[in-house]
């Protein structure tokens, strides 16, 4: 789907409304003016081992179809798998019975992207243990190229897109990873967070976008401080926003452009519109030369109640 009238998509992603009910999250997404949601599978929304996974995915693509709404399904959970170990297992944990656990739930996640018509489900490497061997052809880089081609292989079977997320610190961090494990594995697409330019790699995040225009599968913009992986709303950190939405209507990129801000759940009832504001306002400066994007007004980013 290309934008309207030469305009950008935008969704929000639930992990940034843990404290909504699904439904509520999405009739807020949709009364504001969002095109769609980037569905965090989570303990929070759409727990994907809760049972009768099927029949509710089915209810929530009637939803989402009601609300007008697209979607992208997102795998990054924090505790979903471990209750004690943040994002373990991965993909290239040492222990094979943890690797397959992680396999298992992405392609449970892919059923869901594939019965919900989503655009996407993004997902990503994984952190290597101490004394891991991360060189190219190493121990972590075998075991994450079997487990990305499971990946792709299974979403073609369901008609899904695979797209892979550069995760600051973990064994791909940036776009240079990214191509190189996208030629080891064919048909896998990039997941861009273009704030994690600001944090690894040496693209900035409109040049991510222009270098990676033909591989991008998903987006999101949120803001981040230079070498801080911290998601901020919009105008709070150091993205050049203008020149990033710039470069995805150069590109005619029309997939939903989201905004993670997993740290923000207490302040959603406000930071929702306001951040569609600024990224429309951002859009039109993008578009116009500008490079000037008002911070928004509200609680310190990374705050929490």
């Amino acid at each position: 789907m290309t934008p309207a009238a030469g305009g950008l998509r935008y969704a929000y992603n639930t992990n940034g409304m843990t404290s909504h009910r699904l439904d509520d999250a999405l009739a807020l997404l949709a009364d504001t003016g969002y095109d769609g949601v980037a569905l965090t599978v989570d303990v929070a929304h759409h727990d994907p081992f809760a049972p009768r996974l099927a029949l509710r995915t089915a209810a929530l693509a009637r939803r989402l179809d009601r609300l007008g709404l697209g979607s992208t399904v997102e795998t990054g959970a924090r505790f979903l798998l471990d209750p004690r170990r943040k994002h373990e297992p991965t993909l290239v944990t040492a222990d094979p019975a943890g690797r397959a656990r992680r396999l298992a739930f992405l392609r449970l996640c892919v059923d869901v992207a594939a019965d919900l018509g989503a655009e996407a489900v993004s997902f990503w490497a994984g952190v290597p243990a101490p004394g891991t061997d991360v060189s190219p052809g190493g121990t972590a880089w075998g075991h994450l190229t079997e487990g990305v081609g499971a990946v792709v292989a299974y979403a073609a079977e369901r008609g899904a897109a695979a797209a892979f997320e550069p995760e600051p610190g973990m064994l791909v961090e940036d776009c240079a990873g990214f191509s190189r494990l996208a030629a080891l594995v064919p048909g896998l697409r990039l997941a861009l967070d273009t704030g994690h330019c600001l944090v690894s790699g040496d693209l900035t995040p409109d040049q991510a976008v222009l270098r990676h225009a033909g591989d991008l599968g998903a987006v999101a913009v949120e803001d981040m401080p230079y070498g801080r992986h911290e998601h901020r709303a919009p105008g709070e950190g150091d993205m050049d926003l203008p020149a990033v939405l710039g470069a995805l209507r150069a590109v005619r990129y029309g997939g939903l452009v989201s905004l993670e801000l997993s740290r923000d759940a207490h302040r959603a009832d406000v930071l929702v519109p306001r951040a569609l504001e600024a990224l429309r306002r951002a859009e039109r400066a993008g578009a116009e030369g500008f490079r000037d994007v008002p911070a928004l007004h509200g609680a310190a980013p990374g705050s929490a109640r």
